[in-house]
């Protein structure tokens, strides 16, 4: 029996970390309410000229030499994230360019933060079927680009990086047994963009009403967005 299994992983943050303690200079919060809720100390903040792509083309190179396999030898790169480089194309398509993976199919998943698992259940359907052999799963954000900062019921949790793996067809080995994946559209609108979506374009006006840059913009969350300040 062939089945998908996880052979090099990798990762990729920035350098900038944004501890507790920062955080509690530019919301009404404590380190200790922080860990004690969440367990979260510090979290990583991209720098300006990183991206998305930053991150997950060096999660996916360290994951290639993890597994010893050639760029050329990835036939599929799924990437999962809701901060990608552009609406189009995918940021998988500039990983690609960027680790020199010529022969892969190249596409973005976007579920939030289950946005990695949607993305290694789609690989392993892949090679299940015989349609891809070596594929890399990324899971990658810069969260603090979209974050509202003024926010400290969410702007707490989010940070930047990558992490991903390579998923390789094996016969008689373990792997992946099986993935189960639900949805539940009801709750939608617990935690969502309002802006910059077909509802709400990225126009003029909703640019300067802040509806394409905060985040999230949930019925709790309607302060004004500002800068992220440096932390030293």
């Amino acid at each position: 029996m062939i089945r998908p299994k996880i052979t090099g992983t990798g990762s990729a943050l920035p350098e900038k970390v944004l501890s507790n303690f920062d955080l509690e200079k530019m919301v009404d919060t404590s380190d200790e309410w922080i860990v004690a809720r969440t367990g979260i100390r510090e979290r990583r903040i991209a720098a300006e000229g990183e991206y998305t792509s930053t991150f997950a083309s060096a999660a996916a190179q360290r994951a290639l030499e993890a597994a010893g396999v050639a760029p050329e030898e990835i036939d599929l790169i799924i990437v999962g994230t809701l901060t990608p480089d552009f609406p189009f194309p995918a940021t998988a398509c500039i990983v690609q360019q960027s680790i020199k993976a010529s022969n892969a199919v190249c596409f973005d998943v976007s579920a939030a933060c289950s946005g990695f698992i949607y993305a290694l259940s789609t690989a392993e359907k892949f090679i299940l079927t015989g349609a891809a052999k070596k594929a890399l799963v990324i899971g990658a954000e810069v969260l603090s680009r979209i974050v509202d900062w003024t926010d400290r019921n969410t702007c707490l949790l989010f940070g930047d990086g990558a992490g991903a793996v390579v998923l390789e067809a094996v016969e008689g080995e373990s792997g992946i047994l099986s993935t189960h994946m639900h949805s539940d559209g009801n709750y939608w609108d617990i935690l969502y963009q309002k802006g910059a979506g077909s509802r709400n374009p990225a126009t003029r006006q909703n640019v300067d009403d802040r509806l394409c840059s905060s985040w999230p913009c949930a019925p709790w969350a309607r302060s004004p967005w500002r800068r992220l300040p440096p932390t030293g």
